[in-house]
């Protein structure tokens, strides 16, 4: 879903057994404002006492 959506790239090397490799693309290092915030958030909310 991420590679469809152009967010990864992905890179399967010649290797036994195969390697493959995901890389954030330029769109998906543009989420990356948006994935710290919600980390944030979480930190701030976090209620490890339930």
């Amino acid at each position: 879903m991420l590679e469809k959506q152009g967010i990864v790239s992905r890179n399967v090397f010649p290797t036994t057994p195969p390697t493959v490799e995901y890389v954030l693309t330029k769109k998906g290092l543009d989420l990356a404002p948006i994935l710290y915030a919600m980390r944030d958030w979480s930190e701030k909310y976090d209620n490890t006492n339930l």
